[in-house]
């Protein structure tokens, strides 16, 4: 140490930037340059297709899961009135999302502005 309480030849190291302390430490750090060169543009990755993308079938099955269970629920009796209300529960929040993809679909469709984007 020096006088000054530095390290001797300290002042002698320049940095230019984090990138160039980083990336002396054990070479495992780069720029964000050298990770996006990389990496494919996004024109290059091919969308999928629409039957993949759509909700309708998911939302569907779900529903009608659900409505299955309350069914066999209700005329067996298994699990007692607990799970019968979990059933109904399950149904009732497959038909609330639906009608609010429902509505958010009808206003993409009418071009409303806030309206969420991507349902058409």
């Amino acid at each position: 140490m020096d006088s000054t309480g530095g390290v001797e030849g300290a002042d002698d190291v320049s940095v230019d930037s984090v990138d160039d302390v980083l990336g002396s430490l054990d070479g495992s750090v780069g720029t964000v340059e050298s990770y996006s060169d990389g990496m494919a543009d996004a024109s290059d990755i091919p969308e999928l297709p629409s039957v993949l993308r759509a909700p309708e079938p998911v939302i569907i099955a779900g529903m009608l899961a659900w409505l299955v269970a309350a069914i066999a629920v209700g005329l067996t009796g298994w699990g007692g009135d607990r799970t019968l209300a979990v059933c109904l529960v399950g149904l009732a929040v497959g038909v609330l999302g639906t009608t609010i993809f429902l509505v958010q679909r009808a206003a993409v469709r009418r071009g409303d502005r806030t309206a969420q984007q991507g349902l058409d």
